[in-house]
């Protein structure tokens, strides 16, 4: 009975642990999500000003997107060597030079500094990218999926507070527009910083540093490997859109409050379906909610070409952010079951280098598809890759069927098999 009375003290302690890290870890994401919010809604604009030539005017974003590739490795890297919190810690660092940085770049009109800054924002959005995995750390299997939800839901406060924070400060400073909204960038880093270094995240156990099998049994498992498809569809292609939409907006004739209204509800829907996509992925399983989310990204694209009002751009906004939110969301929940505790830092910051260095080689065409072709070939390139992620969950649904067929026949008749 002693020992009993001791395991549920011990769960009873891992799960208050569990849903404090997740309270704190939405509240960054929020913060987190202001990052990327003000590079999304200024970049393409800022580009186009301080570029050399229109075709360069998304190579700020792009830059970003480099940075969330390149710093998906270190983070797992220093999470398994130094603990979560440090990597958090460290990224909150770099989202406050971010600020500093593209600030200074906008007084002093150079394009190079611009792009570093939004680098480094990008750096800094890939450690944030690890909070969902982090959410599920210590998490019963029937909870993983809720608390990667519930963090997602942080971006919903993100989605009003970026935009608006570049509605409110971007002609403070005129006629440097928006040099003073990376500045309050800058703090609003710093809060996050704040905010998780509190999570309490002990450092990995020695043995787990080198415990669990090879990387490459694991990514080779048909599971893993429409996983991390399907987030590499997902992700990109709701960038590729995403990162066009105000510059398209601009070359329609609609107004920066226009383009800034766009994202607002764009980043909205992108994290408003966390609050329910975690308890659709324990209903329904995450194979079908990531369908549910690659066709969305499929209507959205149907919209865009449909027509260049700014209803058309808000709607074509508004499901893609359905859509990224229900085929990333369950794609990252079907990464969960694909490794081991011991695991998870070197397969979890693998799937996302593999996602966002796809992103990052989609999203320097952006600006090239968009200056030479418009908008509507920017939709257009949604539709294949969407059918090949969908292929894909089904061939992965094929093999666990018929693995768990063998296995039942294995069970029931021996020596058949």
């Amino acid at each position: 009975m002693p020992m009993l009375d001791v395991t549920s003290a011990d769960e009873i302690a891992d799960d208050v642990r569990v849903r404090s890290n997740v309270v704190r870890l939405a509240a960054a994401q929020a913060l987190t999500g202001a990052n990327s919010a003000v590079i999304f809604a200024t970049g393409s604009i800022v580009g186009a000003t301080l570029a050399p030539d229109m075709s360069f005017a998304t190579v700020p974003i792009s830059m970003y997107v480099v940075g969330l590739a390149a710093g998906t490795l270190p983070t797992g890297a220093i999470s398994r060597r130094f603990g979560r919190r440090a990597a958090f810690v460290v990224g909150t660092g770099l989202g406050t030079l971010t600020g500093l940085i593209g600030s200074f770049a906008i007084l002093h009109a150079s394009f190079a500094l611009f792009c570093l800054a939004t680098f480094l924002g990008g750096l800094y959005g890939s450690v944030a990218q690890s909070y969902r995995f982090a959410a599920a750390d210590g998490a019963s299997a029937a909870y993983r999926p809720k608390a990667v939800s519930w963090v997602m839901a942080g971006g919903v406060f993100a989605g009003v507070l970026g935009p608006q924070l570049v509605q409110w400060t971007m002609d403070i400073w005129s006629p440097y527009l928006f040099a003073f909204s990376f500045l309050v960038q800058a703090a609003v880093a710093l809060v996050a910083m704040g905010i998780v270094a509190g999570v309490d995240m002990p450092k990995p156990a020695p043995a787990d540093l080198h415990g669990g099998r090879p990387l490459l049994t694991i990514v080779t498992q048909p599971r893993f490997i429409a996983a991390a498809l399907c987030g590499v569809i997902s992700y990109p292609m709701m960038n590729l859109v995403m990162t066009s939409a105000p510059l398209a907006m601009k070359m329609c004739g609609l107004s920066l409050s226009d383009s800034n209204f766009g994202i607002q509800w764009h980043i909205v829907a992108m994290y408003g379906p966390s609050f329910f996509t975690g308890a659709l992925i324990a209903r329904f399983g995450a194979p079908k909610i990531v369908a549910a989310g690659l066709l969305l990204e499929a209507g959205a694209a149907t919209i865009g070409l449909s027509g260049i009002t700014a209803m058309h751009f808000w709607a074509t906004l508004i499901v893609l952010g359905i859509g990224w939110n229900f085929s990333f969301i369950g794609a990252s929940a079907l990464v969960l079951e694909t490794h081991r505790p011991q695991e998870r830092n070197k397969v979890q910051a693998f799937n996302d280098f593999l996602v966002f260095g796809m992103m990052a080689i989609g999203s320097f065409s952006s600006g090239q598809l968009l200056a030479n072709y418009g908008w509507s070939a920017v939709n257009m390139v949604v539709f294949p890759p969407v059918l090949l992620g969908l292929a894909a969950l089904s061939l992965a649904s094929f093999a666990r069927r018929r693995k768990a067929r063998l296995e039942s026949a294995m069970g029931e008749f021996p020596d058949a098999i």
